[in-house]
C-alpha cells in the first residue's frame, strides 16, 4: 500500500539551523516508516547565491512546490518555519500554491516574534492576515506561551502545541564522569554564531567569572555571521586560552562534545525550542539559559540549571561562578536533565504527536481549495 506523501518545507539539511536539526530527526524516526516525507528546500541558508540567483528562486519557488506537490501526489504540506517578516511573506505563497493543488496544509512554527506582537497595527490588516493564516489546516508551535497567543490572536483555529524531540538513545549510553572543582568548569555552546544568541554577553561572564576567582572555559562549536568579531572579542577579553572555536559539529564528535562539557550556555535573546538545549540535557549537561520561547517549558531553576535574565552579563558571571563552586549540585542537575528530556522530549513522543495530526488532517472534511477564504 502506498504511503501518504508529506513534502517537509524546510532549509537545507546540512544547514546549521534547528529547523534543519528537526527535518533530519523526522526523516530518521518512525514516522517516516508511515509516511513517505520529501524535502522541500526553501530559504537561504545552506546556499551560496548572488542577489539575482536569490530573487529568481524567490519567483520561480512556488510553482516548484506546486510541481513536487503533483508529482509527488503530495497530502500533506509540512511548512517549517519561524514568524518573521521574511518567511511569513514568503509563506503565504507556499500555502496558497499547497491549497490551490488540493493538499492539506500544516503550518508549524519554530519560534519567532508572537502573533500578537507581529501584528500590532490597524484591524483591517490583522483581519487580512487572520483570514490567510486560515489557509492552514492546522498550526503547530513548541511552548506553551505561544500555544496561548496563537489561539487568542487565532481564535476558532486548530493550534496545538508540540515541542520537539531529541533520539534519546544515544546519549543514554553517555556514562558521566563526576567533575570536581579542581577541574575547571567545561562550558559548551553549540548553533549559530549569532549575536541574538547572547554570545557576547557569555564571554563577557565568563571573564568576569574567572576575574571572581571561577575556574571556569568555554567551547563554541558552530559557525555563523559574528564567528570573527567573537574570536577578536575573545582576545580582547583575555580569554585566548580559555574559549576554543572548533566549527560546527554533528553526529559522534556533537556527542562526545556534550558527554565532556559541564554546563550548555544559552544566553539568547528569543528561542523557540532549541535543540541543542535538549541534546545537551539529554546527555546530562546542565544549562545556564533565558527565560524566551519553550525553555521554561522544559527548564526548571535550581533542578536543571539556572536561568539569567537577557542580555544581563552579571548574572552569567554569578551563574558560572555558582556551579564552578558547587559540583555536587552540578552533578544533580545533570541526572535530573536526563530524566526530563528521557520522560517528555523523546523522538518517539514526536513521531506519535505528529502521526496524530497527519491522520486526523488527512481524514478531516475537505475544504473546496480557497473558497472559504
Amino acid at each position: 500500500m502506498r504511503r501518504p506523501v508529506v513534502l517537509m518545507l524546510g532549509p537545507h539539511r546540512n544547514a546549521v539551523s534547528g529547523i534543519s536539526t528537526h527535518l533530519n530527526l523526522l526523516f530518521s524516526s518512525p514516522l517516516a516508516d508511515e509516511f513517505y516525507l520529501v524535502h522541500f528546500q526553501v530559504g537561504s541558508e545552506g546556499r551560496a547565491e548572488g542577489r539575482m540567483r536569490r530573487l529568481a528562486r524567490i519567483v520561480v519557488s512556488p510553482l516548484s512546490l506546486a510541481a513536487a506537490i503533483l508529482v509527488h501526489r503530495a497530502v500533506i504540506v509540512h511548512i517549517n518555519t519561524a514568524l518573521n517578516a521574511r518567511a511569513f511573506w514568503r509563506d503565504l505563497a507556499y500555502l496558497a500554491v499547497a491549497r490551490l493543488c488540493g493538499a492539506r496544509v500544516l503550518y508549524q512554527v519554530h519560534g519567532g516574534a508572537l502573533p500578537q506582537q507581529f501584528f500590532p497595527r490597524g484591524r483591517v490588516v490583522t483581519a487580512v492576515l487572520r483570514k490567510t493564516m486560515g489557509l492552514a489546516h492546522a498550526i503547530v508551535v513548541l511552548a506553551q506561551v505561544e500555544l496561548e497567543a496563537y489561539r487568542r490572536f487565532f481564535p476558532g483555529r486548530q493550534i496545538l502545541a508540540c515541542p520537539n524531540g531529541v533520539d534519546v538513545a544515544q546519549y543514554s549510553k553517555i556514562a558521566r564522569a563526576h567533575s570536581n572543582t579542581a577541574a575547571p568548569l567545561e562550558l559548551v555552546y553549540v548553533g549559530r554564531l549569532t549575536a541574538e544568541k547572547g554570545l557576547y554577553e557569555a564571554l563577557r561572564g565568563l571573564q568576569l567569572a574567572r576575574r571572581d576567582g571561577a575556574r571556569a572555559r568555554i567551547v563554541l562549536a558552530g559557525s555563523g555571521p559574528e564567528e570573527a568579531r567573537l574570536r577578536q572579542f575573545a582576545q580582547e577579553l583575555g580569554l585566548a586560552d580559555h574559549a576554543s572555536f572548533v566549527g560546527p559539529v554533528s553526529g559522534a564528535d556533537k556527542i562526545a562534545l556534550l558527554a565532556n562539557a559541564d554546563v550548555l550556555v544559552l544566553a539568547s535573546y528569543s528561542e523557540g525550542l532549541p535543540y541543542a538545549l535538549l541534546e545537551a540535557m539529554a546527555a546530562g549537561t546542565a544549562v545556564i539559559t533565558t527565560r524566551v520561547g519553550a525553555i521554561p517549558d522544559v527548564v526548571t531553576e535550581g533542578v536543571h540549571g539556572l536561568f539569567v535574565p537577557s542580555r544581563d552579563v552579571g548574572a552569567i558571571a554569578r551563574a558560572i561562578g555558582t556551579l564552578a563552586a558547587d559540583r555536587e549540585a552540578l552533578a544533580r542537575m545533570g541526572r535530573a536533565c536526563r530524566r526530563r528530556i528521557a520522560g517528555g522530549y523523546s523522538m518517539e513522543r514526536l513521531s506519535r504527536e505528529l502521526r496524530a495530526l497527519y491522520v486526523d488532517i488527512c481524514t478531516a472534511r475537505p475544504a473546496n481549495s480557497l473558497a472559504r477564504f
